[in-house]
């Protein structure tokens, strides 16, 4: 919002006043608007895709739960990154986006490496060595990770109700995750897989930060999928293999994986991402064990235990508060 004309008597000569150069989202060190009446939508938007994205990832666990016992992890990955890269492709030409930048592709390499394929790869595979429970308290120190990384290499600031939140959220999770873990069992290298899985999440996301300085959210997934496809390409012969046998359900979640928590919700992750910080967004993720279990107990009918619903208002609390922004003091 440009300032409001300042009124110079005649007598006098000022002079003109340059507007402000108007800033791609991202590219600046906050990246988050200024508050006032006319930044409503550039402050919902951001939260809408953040919450897009969430609820997302969430039903992702339904559909690997499906899809997971007919596919290989490896093949499981590729088919889901082969399916979001050629939905984003049809896009980014529908749309004339073309290639990113010189200066966003070391970023989106890394990225799509890490947290498109070995994410994907690892987490598939530790889902199957240790149970559900297990597996979200371990990946949920992801968001921590995210934090610490994004205060060390992208210079962020870690305002206290962002640890607050994490730290309230964190606790939720382990609340859901003992609950899940009843009749479930965890091996050594499943805990190992799935701390390598929130290693390759929280490197991918803090690597994918200052490329949305360069690239729009849209290029930024796009290749990075992309890239993520062409590190798995050595599974194409177990997706091939499995895809003969699998029942049209499991394809079909695969497929789903692919459209929606891949294509659609990596594209609205970048998008909220490019407009605030890694912590913050890391943190809002902590969403997701709550809304599995909601998703569970609606789809599946699996009714929440009292120890399960506590943890899932932990994690939703957390977020709040570290979404939660300190009210200006007025003199």
């Amino acid at each position: 919002m440009t300032n409001p004309a300042i009124p110079v008597p005649s007598s006098t000569t000022a002079p003109p006043i340059a507007p402000e150069p108007a800033s791609e989202p991202g590219s600046g060190p906050a990246s988050e608007p200024a508050p006032g009446p006319a930044s409503g939508a550039a402050r919902w938007l951001p939260l809408a895709a953040a919450g897009v994205t969430v609820v997302l990832w969430a039903s992702a666990f339904v559909s690997i739960r499906s899809a997971g016992s007919a596919y290989s992890p490896g093949a499981l990955a590729l088919g889901r990154l082969l399916a979001g890269a050629l939905v984003l492709g049809l896009v980014c030409a529908v749309r004339r986006e073309g290639l990113p930048p010189r200066a966003a592709w070391r970023g989106i390499a890394v990225s799509g490496v890490l947290w498109f394929g070995v994410y994907m790869v690892v987490l598939n595979w530790g889902e199957q060595e240790v149970d559900a429970g297990t597996a979200a308290m371990v990946v949920n120190i992801g968001p921590i990770l995210i934090a610490l990384l994004g205060g060390k290499l992208l210079g962020e600031s870690l305002p206290p109700r962002l640890l607050a939140g994490m730290a309230v959220s964190f606790a939720g999770a382990v609340a859901v995750g003992l609950s899940m873990s009843g009749e479930g069992h965890a091996s050594v290298l499943g805990v190992a897989l799935c701390v390598l899985a929130a290693m390759a999440y929280a490197s991918g996301v803090v690597a994918q930060k200052p490329v949305l300085a360069h690239a729009s959210a849209l290029q930024a997934t796009t290749f990075g999928c992309l890239i993520g496809a062409v590190a798995c390409l050595p599974f194409a012969g177990q997706l091939i293999g499995d895809a003969r046998d699998a029942p049209l359900s499991a394809t079909l979640n695969m497929l789903y994986l692919g459209v929606f928590p891949t294509a659609l919700a990596f594209t609205t992750w970048a998008y909220a991402l490019a407009r605030t910080t890694a912590g913050r967004m890391g943190a809002t993720t902590y969403a997701v064990p709550a809304l599995v279990v909601l998703m569970a107990w609606l789809v599946l009918d699996e009714v929440p235990g009292l120890l399960t619903l506590a943890g899932g208002a932990l994690c939703l609390a957390g977020v709040a508060v570290s979404r939660s922004r300190r009210r200006a003091s007025t003199s």
